[in-house]
């Protein structure tokens, strides 16, 4: 007996069981909590340029090279932490994206010591939802007006590599925004 997600309509993720279970089972679902949007903002930061499915075949290794995402010990990372990671290859070895993750921890450690939190500046970016869902991926944009809000107000709490683009493909991964094109089995 053939199962029916194998049949189903996917907007991707269809040539890959990794990237299906993905598509179906987390991507577009909301995502609270500093550490769980933590997390997410460094696999998209270290996406930037690459695929989402080299991205998720590292996803464990990112998990236990970064100690779970913790915000809190990643953010006392040093250059000898920097130079591990550099040399891990369970992980994108990017100098530039793992200092990024480092800046971002301690930007959120700072963040939740003045009483204010990731999830809170994620969320108060959410667009209203959207009436008809995209028919094609043609029709799903880049960036909108609340990844560029988004971006300039992590910016302005001290993280880094968190442009529009980047951060609109976080709205999307958490849940802000419903882009499952029309027709497609998780479409909510």
């Amino acid at each position: 007996m053939t199962n029916p997600t194998e049949l189903a309509v996917r907007c991707f993720g269809n040539d890959d069981p990794l990237y299906a279970r993905y598509h179906d089972e987390e991507w577009g679902l909301p995502v609270h909590g500093d550490t769980a949007l933590y997390e997410r903002l460094v696999l998209e930061a270290m996406q930037s340029g690459l695929s989402w499915l080299t991205i998720l075949r590292k996803r464990e290794g990112f998990r236990t090279a970064f100690d779970g995402f913790d915000p809190a010990i990643v953010a006392a990372y040093g250059p000898d932490d920097v130079e591990r990671l550099m040399a891990d290859p369970g992980i994108v070895r990017n100098r530039r994206k793992i200092e990024a993750a480092i800046t971002n921890a301690r930007a959120l450690i700072a963040l939740q010591a003045d009483g204010g939190s990731l999830d809170q500046i994620v969320w108060a970016h959410a667009p209203e939802p959207r009436l008809d869902p995209p028919a094609t991926w043609m029709d799903v944009p880049a960036s909108t007006p609340e990844s560029v809000a988004l971006a300039k107000a992590l910016k302005k709490v001290g993280f880094v590599f968190v442009g529009p683009t980047t951060m609109y493909a976080a709205m999307q991964a958490c849940g802000l925004v419903d882009d499952h094109i029309a027709g497609c089995v998780a479409r909510r």
